[in-house]
């Protein structure tokens, strides 16, 4: 049961980079380097991983809800700041 889990995960991940590396071959718009697939497939899998973990051992319904979104907004804040700079650290994208 684990192992069907987390295999959907990796298989929902790898449908998520589908998208750029499709876009890629339509728009030279979308320009994504082999770098930039490993860093967002790390943050979508570890993502993924996380709100597992939160879902199957907070069994508070109200609380997996909150943890699950508290994972979302960090995921979002990395996403944006890797893309475009919200913050200005170093790791910024642009």
């Amino acid at each position: 049961m684990k192992t069907k889990r987390i295999l959907i995960i990796v298989l929902i991940v790898g449908a998520l980079l589908l998208i750029p590396f499709i876009g890629m071959q339509f728009s030279e718009d979308v320009d994504w380097s082999g770098f930039d697939f490993l860093i967002m497939g790390i943050l979508l899998l570890g993502t993924g991983l996380l709100i597992d973990l939160a879902l199957r051992k907070i069994p508070d319904t109200k609380n997996r809800i909150i943890v699950s979104g508290i994972i979302l907004a960090v995921f979002f804040l990395i996403w944006a700041e890797l893309a475009v700079g919200i913050f200005g650290t170093p790791l910024a994208g642009s």
